[in-house]
């Protein structure tokens, strides 16, 4: 039988490697991504951050339960602000402010372990979908900029300075869980 503090340990490291993966990526510019004429790209200061503590179960560190109750419920609203998690369980459309400017963030798909998402803001574009359990997108942006990746869904995301992270979790019961974080 193995030491459940081992094994506790060992998913803790598997999940900072996996954040710290989504977000090299996600620097890189992995995704779709089209934001007019400005092609600067985000700086990959922040792929070095470490994880914050997430409060999913031992026995899945890298699937979120969005079958919980999110922190700001299912109110859109909350995200105006650039600082939020809620849950959505149908195609939701939530004006917010980035780097360069206002924006429009809409979850354009909400299924079953599915979700897509398309951010518009001026001449720019960042979309990004996944599906299957466990699965989700990150996006970070910046006033240079966006980078998206999706694939397994990790922790919820770090303030990253400068910049708005996007995160969108598709869950298996038809709700995704978005969170938007701010510097």
């Amino acid at each position: 039988m193995s030491d459940p503090t081992t094994v506790g340990r060992t998913r803790r490291a598997a999940g900072r490697v996996l954040l710290a993966t989504v977000t090299a990526l996600a620097a890189a510019g992995c995704g779709d991504s089209d934001e007019g004429t400005d092609t600067a790209k985000p700086s990959a200061s922040h792929a070095s951050r470490s994880p914050s503590p997430t409060t999913s179960s031992p026995s899945s560190p890298f699937s979120p339960s969005p079958a919980v109750t999110a922190a700001d419920g299912s109110n859109p609203e909350a995200c105006t602000d650039g600082n939020c998690e809620i849950a959505v369980t149908k195609p939701v459309t939530i004006r917010i402010k980035l780097p360069g400017g206002p924006a429009k963030l809409s979850l354009t798909k909400v299924g079953k372990n599915a979700v897509d998402y398309k951010v518009t803001s001026g001449n720019g574009k960042t979309s990004g979908g996944a599906s299957g359990d466990g699965s989700g997108c990150v996006a970070v942006f910046r006033s240079g900029g966006s980078s998206s990746s999706c694939g397994m869904a990790g922790p919820p995301p770090d303030k990253v300075d400068g910049a708005v992270v996007l995160q969108v979790v598709a869950g298996a019961d038809g709700t995704a869980i978005l969170r938007l974080v701010s510097a």
